[in-house]
């Protein structure tokens, strides 16, 4: 199979590179530009893409990476920080520029083949940078240029080395997916072989070699990852997987019950349910951080699968839906990215949790699980639902949980879920949900002073969950939700409209 390697140096646009390469066809990683050349090597990638970011490649502690990079003999195209890396790396100087340069521009053409082939002259493009290339490296020339930057893009056609100084993975350049199939097809020469069908075969074989004749669980979570993976895991062993869905206090509505029918009658598949509600929200007791909320729910699941795995005569592996973006955020290896919450399934687990682990959607986007899911054969209502976070209701109750906030979020959330798909936009957006904050406002209901909790509407659209925008909702709907929540949820007096994109915010409060 083809492989991209994006290299991280701390851009917001990096995963959208990959996700674009992905959407071309190719399938790509993301690496820290610490990954050693001989683990780039090993890789055996067919190119690489060296992404955005924030610094100066002359600026103390700029990331940067070993130059024998460009001894591999793959082609390497450098995006912005990563064309003025390269350009440092190999002989040329990067200088601050007079003039800054963000948002659109005109990209003059003044070469027309390879990198630019298909291009028109006069193109629009995003500019996001400081910096300027003032010495090209030797054996590098002049391909585009913009009005402000003279090295818009440069090339070196005979090592395959390109560099373009805007961002061709946002879309805002019009033509950025013509430029990025340019650098795959007409100059690494990959075939596009990245697609679910080939997904489905390659990891159903890769289970069945991990699992061998040994038993697996699985844990059902009620959303799209965790069945996928359930699904994947029960194609590739059959009756030799057991899913355990854990009530653990922290669903939605009447979530657990649905949820059980779904599984056994409709999916067929073997589900063994465990109430351990109480058990969760006595260990979550008094606890505001959510790092520690998140490796408490990590470490509470594991008890629960180890005493079904002894309970079923012992079962060595374990399957997760977890994703590409759980891991991202979860555990970046050492680089300019940082960690961003522990995801329960990922950083939020033990270190000696006693099972082999089994997660064949790791390397997947939230889209690409539910293409999968579709080519599986999973209903595409279930498929089109919002994602619901693994520590549930926990992350979003900001400070201690305890079943008086579990009451209230719960019946506000549902508020806001049942109102969204009367109003009609539910499948308009990524997430729809409640949050409650360890708050209190004064309020006035029959003529008496209340003092009570204050709920957040939360509605945001997003692709992948990477990167979202808030709902612009109308204020019909708002103003429906608020008066139902304040007047059916006993204890909230205020409800607010959370306005916050990612980034600079996430998605979940927590």
């Amino acid at each position: 199979m083809n492989k991209i390697l994006v290299i991280d140096f701390g851009s917001q646009y990096t995963q959208l590179i990959a996700r674009k390469v992905r959407e071309l066809g190719v399938y790509s990683e993301i690496w820290p530009p610490t990954a050693p050349v001989e683990a780039i090597r090993a890789a055996g990638p067919q190119g690489l893409i060296l992404s955005g970011g924030p610094q100066s490649v002359y600026g103390k502690g700029a990331p940067t990476v070993s130059p024998e990079i460009f001894a591999l003999g793959v082609p390497i195209l450098g995006i912005c920080y990563g064309l003025q890396l390269m350009a440092h790396l190999l002989g040329g100087r990067v200088v601050p520029s007079p003039r800054r340069e963000y948002g659109f521009a005109a990209l003059r053409l003044i070469r027309r083949d390879g990198l630019l082939s298909g291009l028109k002259d006069g193109e629009q493009v995003w500019m996001s940078h400081g910096d300027k290339v003032e010495k090209l490296p030797p054996g590098f020339r002049v391909s585009g240029r913009t009005g402000n930057t003279r090295a818009g893009v440069i090339e070196d056609p005979r090592r395959d080395f390109y560099g373009v100084q805007f961002h061709p993975e946002v879309i805002h350049t019009k033509e950025g997916r013509k430029l990025l199939a340019n650098f795959l097809f007409k100059i690494a020469g990959l075939i596009p072989d990245w697609n679910m069908g080939s997904f489905i075969e390659r990891k159903t074989e890769e289970i069945r070699k991990t699992v061998g004749r040994g038993r697996v669980l699985c844990g059902l979570s009620g959303g799209v990852d965790s069945l996928v993976t359930a699904r994947l895991v029960h194609q590739a062993v059959g009756k030799r997987l057991t899913c355990v869905f854990v009530d653990n206090g922290l669903l939605r509505e009447g979530q657990y019950a649905d949820l059980m029918e779904m599984f056994r009658i409709k999916l067929d598949l073997d589900v063994v349910g465990v109430d351990a509600a109480a058990a969760f929200v006595k260990a979550l007791g008094g606890v505001s951080d959510p790092e520690r909320k998140r490796k408490i729910i990590g470490r509470l699941f594991i008890k629960v699968f180890r005493e079904e795995a002894r309970r079923l005569g012992g079962a060595k592996f374990l399957a997760q839906g977890t994703i590409y973006p759980d891991v991202i955020e979860s555990r970046p290896v050492q680089g300019p990215s940082a960690v961003i919450k522990s995801h329960h399934n990922v950083g939020g687990l033990p270190k000696s949790h006693g099972f082999v682990l089994v997660e064949p959607l790791r390397e997947l986007f939230k889209d690409e699980v539910r293409a999968l899911a579709v080519e599986l054969g999973a209903d595409r209502a279930f498929v089109a639902q919002h994602p619901f976070p693994g520590p549930g209701l926990a992350v979003r109750i900001v400070g201690p949980v305890d079943e008086e906030s579990l009451r209230i979020v719960r019946a506000a959330d549902d508020i806001v879920v049942r109102e969204v798909r009367a109003a009609g936009v539910y499948d308009r957006l990524w997430q729809a949900f409640a949050v409650l904050l360890p708050v209190r406002s004064v309020g006035v209901m029959g003529d008496r002073r209340t003092y009570q909790r204050v709920v957040v509407i939360r509605l945001v659209q997003s692709v992948d969950g990477m990167t979202a925008d808030w709902f612009p909702a109308s204020s019909d709907l708002l103003a429906r939700i608020s008066n139902r929540i304040v007047n059916e949820v006993a204890g909230v007096n205020r409800v607010v409209f959370d306005v916050t994109s990612k980034p600079p915010g996430t998605i979940e409060w927590e």
